[in-house]
């Protein structure tokens, strides 16, 4: 049995090599329950592979990891039972509707009650008009929503979100950000990988810098600024983003409060 003391991912000395290349250099990290961390790191930094270690897909060379308290060498089984995985791509089925997806993967997972499951989700992830439509008719937006959906279904206390919004555009990205701060607000654990740094900076309770396979540093967002020199104050007015403007134009809105949004919409109008 696991216990409720402790961080929900404790990783120590974690190293990992493909051949004579080291992926992994003695990684460390602590992520809190019920919280959200998010992994920075380029291309080649080793946060796939981190995930995938900590998700028993694959082994360590070195070093410990445990998840929900269970050891991901020793343990795989608990660790599995405890965790759910959402990769760069929707893995949904487009053949089948919405709730299809989700009836499936309850079953899969001897849920009592599938279609009950499957309504809950839908009404939850904003998704029950489109239950009854097939998969392959999604926006980007849709599909990672179903996806996460999906991957919630028997409700496991640690989610691993490998980079949950490649490829989307920003009005889905909006959509995934704000299902993603909602797990975190309803007590699941969140550990989101990312190369986007404003994706890092709206949702990440705190933040980890993986570089060349060590993570060089990790904090909050204010106590990472803290490492460079105070900025020097000068006034500039500023402007809507292109990114303000589309979700303006588009009826789309931020995860967080912002008044631009509402600036631009009423510049577009003036145009009209």
């Amino acid at each position: 049995m696991t216990t409720s003391d402790g961080p929900a991912i404790r990783v120590r000395g974690l190293t990992k090599s493909f051949g004579e290349l080291p992926v992994l250099r003695g990684v460390d990290l602590d992520v809190a329950r019920g919280s959200i961390v998010a992994l920075l790191g380029s291309n080649g930094a080793g946060k796939t592979t981190l995930v995938r270690i900590l998700s028993t897909l694959l082994r360590q060379d070195a070093g410990t990891a445990t998840v929900h308290g269970f050891d991901v060498a020793t343990q795989p089984g608990d660790v599995r039972e405890s965790i759910s995985l959402t990769g760069q791509f929707a893995a949904v089925d487009e053949v089948l509707t919405g709730r299809e997806n989700l009836v499936l993967v309850a079953r899969l997972r001897h849920v009592p009650d599938p279609g009950a499951v499957a309504d809950e989700l839908l009404d939850r992830f904003s998704l029950t008009d489109a239950g009854s439509r097939r998969a392959a008719t999604y926006s980007g937006g849709m599909r990672r929503r179903l996806d996460i959906a999906m991957s919630l279904i028997g409700g496991p206390p640690v989610i691993f979100l490998d980079e949950p919004t490649t490829g989307l555009d920003p009005q889905a990205r909006a959509e995934v950000w704000q299902t993603v701060q909602a797990l975190a607000d309803g007590g699941t654990t969140v550990l989101l990988t990312t190369q986007y740094l404003d994706e890092a900076e709206h949702l990440a309770d705190r933040i980890a810098i993986l570089h060349e396979g060590t993570i060089i540093s990790e904090g909050t967002l204010a106590e990472l600024k803290q490492l460079l020199p105070p900025a020097t104050v000068e006034y500039v007015e500023k402007q809507p983003s292109l990114e303000d403007v589309f979700l303006a134009l588009v009826g789309g809105t931020r995860p967080t409060r912002d008044d631009h949004a509402d600036r631009a919409r009423a510049a577009a109008e003036e145009t009209r």
